[in-house]
């Protein structure tokens, strides 16, 4: 096989597993090949039933001591039984699995694998596999990857088709040039894929992660190499303060923060100084960027020029084509909304108020970059979370102008050594102060003790009128689930909750009209509880949102917690962020900690810099979202360093001839460009 051969032409991949693995965009053997794990299994030995602890994955041998149960909650079916040993007893459930209860028999001996759980004060084996004894002490020992599914194919069936895969392609050939995989210490690239996939031992795993990690790096920086022109270019667009936008911001009915006015100061500089502005402004959650963004849109339409705002989802798009109404219309500027939702209709007109100058302002979707818009005066592009949006995407934008100036926005706080090498050619302001009149969020760390006393507090909240949000890693439940599901935990919540409390559950696998549809009916205060995966780090501003509570929240970065808290607190009430976690480890409570003692993000990042080191080398990667497959900015700092310096020791011509000569090379960094970001 060859990796550009479809996944099909493995032996085993049907019609419908392959239509699961085009789900997860895997399409051909590459794709298959650099479906990473998310995790690692290690079958440890059989303990006794009374030495298991809260959040690890047990195997446990023993018998039932009392007849299986099943009860119905909503759309699920659990199946509960009672396993014993020498030792003690402990409740074992399983869901939608109600065919056991005709298989488990009192008296019969079996070895069950699973996570602990604590609920209602009680240990709890959830949704373990039941083994043979030959069948488990194969296993014994080994690590087993535990890759990111879908629905309708197992964990087993991308296992089997990566053996496969991984057995019989024949042109795996090394693409990194050989003086650099000698100067960094590197593996090959070969050895590397079996070792990520199928490692021996920790040190084969990490010493692959490290291998693929830097070819991540690396290849990113070729791309920004690639695409970069020499020197600034001269911009078609001279813009000049205007006075009316003076007027515009003494009208507003707060003032800017001290930061805020510094980074809009830049802005007008780069745009009046004859050369195309290049800039990023670095955020963090709550700090005001958009009304920089607003400030710089107005002053472009003043000078005769359009302005274009894309961002990654409609219902964002919605919120700031309102906002930006609200703020602009009555000052005569005209602004459009262009998204993929539209009908035909509303495209087109769109499109024609577009061309002929009739919108001043457009927002919208990757919709404003497709071939058949056209700009009359395109004078800025500004792009909100732009790690969102690859480099064609924004290159398309770009080219829709006569060199318009270009302002990208990122929440993410990035540490500026890091921000540097990440953002290239880019210019980097900074707004690292919140608004006076945002009350700082109240945090807390705490187990699964306290979740009945959460419910609660959620209560007395949406009693006053107030919303939450419930974030949760997994997404649909499988052999190897070991967090909190989003589906069944919306499920369990309505026995939890009254009636009277409306609770929705969203998630990454949802179709991007429906996941806009429950995200909008949560912003209109439709939704109290609000059950998801890390889709929303990114979301909409609900000011009426005054609680979120983290699940496993020892299992994210803290940038990501960080960014998850922003959910709250962007109103005039007090806000609160819980973070449960399952571990109470030393090393998990110092970590969440820092998070709980200050609302400083980038302060956040700086730690999170330090604590990482080589701590968990996946934790929770939503699909779709993520810049790199493997590497992470603040656990592989030094890596992306020494990617950066070999990147810069090569001149333009020498890429150029590493091009013609290393197709492999070529391929996978044009490849590339669709997923980095300037």
């Amino acid at each position: 096989m060859l990796l550009t051969d479809s996944v099909r032409n493995i032996k085993g991949v049907g019609e419908k597993a392959e239509q699961c693995l085009n789900k997860m965009n895997i399409y051909s053997i590459a794709d298959l090949l650099e479906h990473y794990p998310r995790d690692y299994d290690e079958f440890k030995p059989l303990q006794p039933i009374s030495s298991v602890a809260e959040g690890e994955m047990a195997a446990v041998e023993g018998s039932l001591s009392a007849r299986p149960q099943v009860k119905v909650r909503g759309r699920l079916k659990i199946l509960s039984v009672m396993l014993q040993d020498e030792s003690g007893s402990i409740p074992v459930t399983w869901f939608n699995m109600a065919f056991l209860r005709n298989q488990l028999r009192m008296g019969t001996h079996y070895i069950l694998r699973g996570k602990v759980t604590k609920k209602s004060g009680r240990l709890v084996l959830d949704q373990p596999k039941i083994y043979t004894r030959q069948e488990f002490y194969r296993q014994a020992g080994r690590m087993r990857p535990v890759y990111p599914l879908t629905f309708g194919i197992t964990n087993n069936a991308v296992t089997k088709a990566l053996e496969t895969a991984l057995r019989e392609t024949e042109d795996l050939a090394e693409y990194l040039p050989a003086e650099v995989r000698k100067r960094q210490g590197l593996i090959g690239y070969k050895k590397a894929l079996k070792q990520i996939h199928f490692p021996a031992n920790q040190e084969e795993m990490r010493e692959a992660r490290r291998r693929l990690v830097f070819d991540e790096l690396f290849l990113y920086q070729l791309a920004l190499s690639y695409i970069k022109k020499n020197g600034r270019s001269r911009s078609a667009h001279m813009i000049e303060p205007k006075p009316e936008a003076a007027e515009f911001l003494d009208e507003l009915p707060f003032s800017l923060t001290k930061a805020q006015e510094k980074v809009y100061e830049e802005i007008l500089q780069d745009m009046g100084d004859g050369y195309v502005m290049n800039r990023l402004v670095q955020g963090d959650v709550g700090s005001g960027k958009t009304i920089v963004a607003v400030l710089a849109l107005y002053q472009v339409v003043l000078n005769g020029g359009q302005g274009a705002f894309m961002v990654p989802t409609e219902v964002l798009a919605s919120q700031h084509y309102k906002s930006l109404s609200g703020l602009l219309s009555e000052r005569g500027v005209r602004i459009g909304l262009l998204t993929g939702s539209l009908t035909a209709r509303q495209k087109r007109e769109g499109r024609e108020k577009i061309v002929a100058g009739d919108w001043d302002i457009v927002v919208g979707t990757h919709a404003i970059i497709q071939d058949n818009v056209e700009f009359a005066e395109l004078a800025l592009v500004i792009t909100d979370e732009q790690h969102r949006f690859g480099v064609r995407q924004r290159e398309s934008l770009f080219q829709k102008g006569q060199e318009p100036h270009v302002l990208a926005m990122s929440a993410t706080p990035i540490p500026r050594t890091l921000a540097l090498i990440l953002y290239g050619d880019m210019d980097l302001s900074v707004i690292d102060e919140r608004p006076a009149d945002r009350l700082p969020v109240k945090n807390c760390v705490v187990n699964t003790d306290y979740r009945p006393n959460a419910y609660r507090f959620m209560m007395e909240q949406i009693r006053e009128g107030h919303q939450v949000y419930i974030i949760c890693p997994m997404v649909e439940e499988s052999e190897e689930s070991d967090l909190e599901n989003v589906t069944i935990y919306t499920e369990e919540l309505k026995d939890i909750f009254p009636v009277s409390v409306r609770i929705e559950g969203l998630h990454g696998k949802m179709k991007p009209v429906q996941k806009d549809e429950i995200m909008e009916r949560f912003a209109q205060g439709e939704t109290d509880i609000l059950v998801s995966t890390t889709v929303i780090e990114v979301g909409i501003d609900v000011p009426n949102s005054t609680v979120i509570m983290i699940e496993n929240a020892e299992r994210f970065g803290l940038a990501q917690l960080h960014q998850l808290r922003g959910r709250v607190g962007r109103g005039g009430c007090q806000s609160y962020c819980i973070l449960m976690t399952g571990q109470e480890s030393k090393d998990a409570v110092e970590r969440l900690s820092v998070l709980a003692g200050s609302n400083d993000g980038f302060f956040i990042a700086q730690e999170d810099l330090k604590i990482r080191g080589q701590g968990d080398l996946f934790g929770i990667r939503q699909s779709g979202d993520q810049l790199f497959a493997l590497a992470d900015i603040f656990q592989d700092a030094q890596i992306l360093r020494q990617a950066g310096e070999e990147a810069k020791a090569f001149t333009e011509d020498e890429i150029v001839l590493l091009y013609r000569k290393n197709y492999r090379l070529r391929d996978r960094v044009e490849t590339y460009l669709g997923k980095v970001t300037l």
